[in-house]
């Protein structure tokens, strides 16, 4: 895959939308790889989160397929260990926001069994519906 690396990728209308959802400067990042290092799910990741957003400041959409966005727990390990404070959960969430957005939902909540319905934390059940849906 060749990279374009030009100020109009790295500013350009997939950057300022994440930032916008997130409320983060995507270029705060140094790729420093803490986040990498402290995530608690990063074993089950197809990309760490620093790659996550390397793609995410690189302007590269591939971010949005990555399976990462939906593995983060929003733990917020990332954001305590982040030398600059950028607060990894929110872009994740925002770029969970534009997947959503433009595919629609990723879980219907009728196709969850009743057993799992009846005995799940409700906490469990918000959280998830908040996370997949849109």
């Amino acid at each position: 895959m060749r990279i374009r690396l030009s100020i109009r990728e790295t500013r350009g209308e997939f950057v300022k939308r994440v930032e916008e959802i997130s409320g983060q400067e995507i270029l705060a990042c140094n790729q420093c790889g803490k986040c990498s290092a402290g995530c608690p799910a990063a074993m089950a990741m197809d990309l760490l989160p620093s790659q996550v957003i390397r793609l995410v400041q690189l302007g590269l959409e591939e971010a949005l397929t990555s399976e990462t966005i939906w593995l983060c727990a929003s733990c917020l390990t990332c954001l305590s260990r982040c030398p600059k404070g950028v607060d990894l959960p929110r872009i994740m969430e925002a770029l969970r926001q534009l997947v959503l957005r433009k595919e629609g939902d990723r879980l219907e909540l009728s196709a969850l069994p009743v057993d799992f319905l009846s005995e799940a934390p409700q906490l469990a059940i918000v959280a998830g519906s908040r996370k997949y849906l849109s």
